[in-house]
């Protein structure tokens, strides 16, 4: 990767451009940029879960799950560069076998609560999908890898069963959607 920021009030973006990893410059409000900033919104977020109570494994997973997306944000940010391989996404999926392995089987939809820690992972989710969307109409408009967009549908799915595993760290279920409840 590029030189190391030393200066980060540059003023050369008070033109509505940024500068990609390649040197080339582009409009702040392109799909590329709007695809980088969604990953970045998601990695925050996934910080923001980290200062959740959670079992120390999983922890160090999110850790290394941050540092891939800072490297997703990377390959987004340098058009042809590729850092996102089938491995990043062969370990999302390993986790999704892991912690799926002792959780009950859905009949019912839930709703994104529970515990703090669940709720965060569910806004991890949703922010993860909008990523994903991004990236997708990126890839309609310009050449990227295939494997961001694998990597965060993953990733998206995982946010879930980790908002699950969550709830029973923190010593409670699934909230479920009573799709019959009484309207008051």
């Amino acid at each position: 990767m590029g030189n190391r920021l030393s200066k980060i009030a540059t003023r050369t973006g008070d033109n509505g451009t940024t500068g990609l990893g390649d040197g080339s410059r582009t409009e702040k409000d392109s799909l590329r940029v709007h695809a980088l900033g969604e990953v970045d919104e998601l990695n925050s977020f996934v910080g923001l879960l980290l200062c959740e109570d959670m079992p120390a494994a999983l922890r160090e997973e999110l850790v290394s799950i941050q540092h891939d997306l800072f490297d997703l944000g990377g390959e987004l940010c340098i058009p042809g560069y590729k850092l996102i391989t089938d491995e990043h996404v062969e370990r999302l999926d390993g986790l999704l076998e892991k912690y799926n392995a002792d959780l009950p089987a859905l009949k019912d939809f839930i709703l994104p609560a529970g515990s703090r820690a669940a709720s965060v992972a569910h806004v991890c989710r949703t922010v993860c999908r909008r990523a994903e969307r991004a990236i997708v109409t990126l890839g309609k408009n310009e050449t990227i890898n295939e494997h961001p967009r694998q990597y965060v549908n993953r990733l998206s799915d995982l946010m879930f069963v980790l908002s699950r595993v969550l709830n029973r760290f923190a010593g409670g279920s699934d909230v479920l959607w009573q799709h019959e409840r009484k309207r008051g």
